[in-house]
């Protein structure tokens, strides 16, 4: 197999480049290569619009925060959030503040995460003048007065920098300040659903195209779309999420597809009122929200924990085809009493009502979290994967586009951490590995089977 480590000819700017998904990542890197001079930009995207539905991004909001166990991330962060605060991305960050906490019955791990993640911020020179520590409720409620809740032995701080982005409107927002720069989109489940990678395959001195993806080598030529039709490329780059291993086989020996419950309180025009501006709260040891959309006066929580993956019978996991959906408008039990046990200790007034457009969120996680934003080995520098966000990727969006068009200049990652992996782990339960996630991963279809029990004991 042909190694990728070695620089190759830098690809052109007028040369074709595709760009399948305009997700988060799909879309930064559309803007950053369209910025850096490259003329020739198309975007397939299954969806008819943007925000599209498959996308990890399809939410109203997501933490934009820069704690980070490991200084590499806290400051690519701090990048992130001065493109946040740029005209560009600017609409769509609301620095409300970042409240993190444990209660007093979190686990060892909870704690310990949130020490390790205060620690990172603290002394750093750019966050350490808003950081505070909050040791009781009434130093919670300095910055959450709308607490009503006993806040039962929370301890934790309040970060004045972070808070979160409107990750839909982002979406749409960068989508059509793409389209007017000169960045072409084809969109829909025909014209804009890639189904197959396009490879070289010789035969004699001609080389034909093939959707079969090589064992020891081919060039990507483009991609197939699902209304048959081959488009070809001298570079493209494969941005499609939590699906990627679908595309890329091998992407699926060290990515697994993951999601995480949704959930959301519907609140009327006073309480989304009464409500605006508290910061973005995350309780390490049970879930997560933010201050209410003004326009749908929808209120999101998550529950924290593991995740659930669907795995295949070749260990590879991926989000269920369209034959067999994922449960819609249902969480999982367990996940549901951790959010009701958020609202009893912040805002029990909201505790019982009824949870709304609750759904499933998919993700491309790694072992370490760590991202990939590498060539595919093999391929001789003509695809790009963009893998492993990992569930904290969506708030790099302003620069993250930077990242690959860095990589096509030098031709290689230079970066240990982000280059593609070897080690095939499937088939192994890694989920519980990295330091902020609490519980056990489960299996999509325990998940069906407990919906299947709740419907029949309804009835």
């Amino acid at each position: 197999m042909q190694s990728n480590r070695a620089a190759s000819k830098a690809v052109s700017q007028d040369a074709p480049i595709i760009i399948v998904g305009a997700g988060a990542w799909g879309l930064s890197t559309a803007l950053h290569l369209r910025q850096a001079g490259y003329t020739n930009v198309t975007v397939f995207e299954r969806a008819e619009r943007v925000p599209s539905p498959y996308s990890a991004a399809w939410d109203i909001n997501k933490i934009v925060r820069p704690e980070y166990e490991d200084g590499f991330y806290t400051e690519l962060a701090l990048d992130a959030i001065k493109g946040w605060k740029t005209p560009l991305f600017g609409p769509y960050f609301h620095q409300t503040g970042y409240v993190v906490a444990t209660t007093g019955r979190a686990p060892q791990k909870a704690i310990d995460h949130l020490h390790d993640a205060l620690k990172s911020i603290e002394r750093h020179p750019t966050f350490a003048p808003g950081i505070r520590a909050l040791s009781s409720s009434e130093d919670f409620k300095q910055f959450t007065w709308q607490y009503s809740g006993r806040l039962t032995g929370f301890k934790g701080y309040f970060n004045r920098l972070a808070g979160y982005a409107h990750s839909s409107d982002a979406l749409a927002g960068i989508w059509e300040h793409c389209a007017r720069i000169g960045v072409k989109f084809v969109m829909g489940e025909k014209a804009g659903k890639v189904e197959k990678l396009l490879y070289s395959s010789t035969l004699g001195n001609e080389t034909l195209s093939t959707d079969v993806e090589p064992s020891n080598g081919g060039k990507c030529l483009g991609v197939r779309t699902a209304d048959g039709k081959e488009h070809l490329a001298d570079l493209t780059i494969c941005a499609p999420g939590a699906h990627g291993a679908s595309l890329i086989k091998d992407l699926g020996r060290f990515v697994v597809a993951r999601c995480w419950s949704v959930a959301h309180v519907q609140l009327s025009e006073e309480e989304t009122d009464f409500l605006r501006g508290i910061p973005t709260t995350n309780v390490r040891d049970l879930g997560f929200f933010f201050e209410p959309d003004p326009k749908t006066r929808l209120f999101k929580l998550c529950p924290l924990g593991t995740g659930y993956t669907n795995t295949l019978s070749d260990g590879t996991s991926l989000p269920p085809p369209e034959r067999l959906p994922p449960p819609q408008d249902f969480i999982p039990y367990e996940d549901e009493k951790k959010l009701r046990q958020l609202l009893r200790e912040t805002f029990p007034w909201m505790a019982d009502r009824p949870f709304v457009e609750q759904k499933l969120c998919w993700f491309a996680d790694t072992k370490d979290s760590e991202y990939c934003i590498d060539y595919v080995p093999g391929t001789q520098n003509s695809l790009i994967a963009l893998s492993g966000d990992s569930g904290h990727g969506f708030k790099m969006m302003p620069i993250f586009g930077s990242w690959v068009t860095e990589l096509i200049a030098k031709g290689k990652q230079a970066l240990p951490r982000w280059q593609w992996r070897t080690e095939d782990l499937r088939g192994k339960n890694w989920g519980d590995s990295v330091s902020w996630r609490i519980g056990r991963a489960r299996e999509l279809q325990e998940l069906i089977d407990e919906k299947s029990k709740l419907i029949r004991a309804r009835l």
